[in-house]
């Protein structure tokens, strides 16, 4: 799907809608960041000039000597303003996944938003309003914006005077967006080594959600990581455990496409083309899903291709123990909103109800649940 609706006649084709969409293609299937920034920095440079002067630049073969744009951007807009569908952009369109299966595509139509996703006021790399739109062209109902906590500084982690200043800047985005659409307020928030989580209690409690993750001590003792996680799970002001092995996998191909199983976290030796490879932290399994039904707190499945976190053993376990779960993309830009179908896939693959998907609920339905967490 796309993060905007396309002009209806030819003649009226938007050169930095185009441009934008190859960007959002381009990060959906997780290629370069370069790649995609060259596409968005063309579409930032050509919005400063009205569409007279931009159809004389083409005339003139002048495009690329605008700042922003290069050779492969400046042919995209020429054939934009000509009422032609760019080739880069028809290309990608051609090459992308195959369908997605019926139960697959069942359950991605029933989510109504995604309760993880990062913004540049982290490591992010675009703004909220971008990431917003993009959710909004995904037909999404909510965004919840879950930026790092303090302690993560290495992800520019927000302390409580900037997570202050991001939940008033979503309130004056939201006055703005399109109607039946919000960002919600949240944080993913790092799960110390005692349990206890890394953000002001207070502004946790004023959050519309609350993601808790392990970035550090990852290779801890299984005793020791049970200990951690069960602890973070009883607080009152968690709703989600995200990406609860920590591991990172091997990335099958440069488009970024998943794998059909689990090898390439056990070690397989298909390229591995995206980061490294880590393997997952041990603990008991059995416990935290008890525990996440106790407290009624959803584990997140995460679809991020270099996570696919959990494994699918413990995915069918948290099913079988009754879990709720959170289909999240964890994504760092508009295109990776894209990302759901991962989640899905593997949720259909586990017999993951949708009824037990929290992201499958109505926003005020979402809103309560987490609110019964608190006090």
């Amino acid at each position: 799907m796309s993060e905007r609706k396309r002009a209806d006649g030819p003649a009226d084709r938007d050169p930095g809608a185009d441009l934008r969409e190859i960007a959002f293609r381009l990060e959906a299937a997780n290629e370069a960041t370069y790649r995609v920034r060259a596409f968005r920095s063309a579409a930032a440079a050509i919005a400063k000039f009205d569409r007279a002067e931009l159809l004389e630049r083409a005339a003139e073969g002048t495009l690329a000597k605008l700042k922003g744009v290069g050779d492969v951007t400046a042919r995209c807009i020429a054939e934009s303003l000509s009422g032609q569908e760019p080739v880069y952009l028809r290309r990608l369109a051609a090459t992308e996944g195959t369908e997605v299966d019926e139960e697959t595509d069942a359950l991605r139509r029933a989510l109504r938003g995604d309760c993880h996703a990062h913004t540049d006021w982290s490591d992010g790399g675009s703004p909220i309003e971008e990431m917003a739109l993009a959710a909004v062209g995904l037909g999404h109902e909510y965004l919840v914006v879950t930026d790092h906590s303090p302690r993560l500084t290495v992800a520019n982690g927000l302390s409580a005077d900037r997570l202050r200043k991001q939940i008033g800047a979503i309130e004056a985005i939201n006055a703005d967006l399109p109607p039946g659409f919000r960002v919600l307020t949240g944080i993913e928030v790092d799960i110390l080594a005692d349990g206890t989580l890394d953000q002001d209690p207070e502004l946790l409690d004023r959050l519309d959600l609350v993601v808790g993750s392990v970035h550090s001590g990852l290779r801890d003792e299984r005793e020791v990581m049970t200990r951690r996680m069960l602890a973070a799970i009883a607080n009152p002001r968690l709703d989600i455990l995200g990406h609860c092995t920590g591991r990172k996998v091997l990335v099958a191909g440069p488009d970024g496409a998943p794998g059909n199983d689990e090898r390439s976290a056990e070690g397989s030796d298909r390229a591995h083309r995206r980061g490294r490879s880590r393997p997952e932290s041990s603990f008991d399994a059995d416990a935290v899903f008890a525990a996440c039904v106790e407290y009624d707190k959803a584990i997140e499945i995460n679809c991020r291709p270099d996570r696919l976190d959990p494994p699918k053993r413990l995915l069918r376990l948290a099913v079988e123990a009754g879990c709720r779960l959170a289909i999240d993309t964890d994504a760092h830009a508009p295109g990776q909103l894209d990302w759901l179908r991962n989640g899905c896939e593997r949720a259909a693959r586990c017999g993951v109800p949708a009824e037990t998907v929290v992201n499958t609920l109505p926003i005020e339905d979402l809103l309560q649940w987490t609110a019964g967490h608190s006090g």
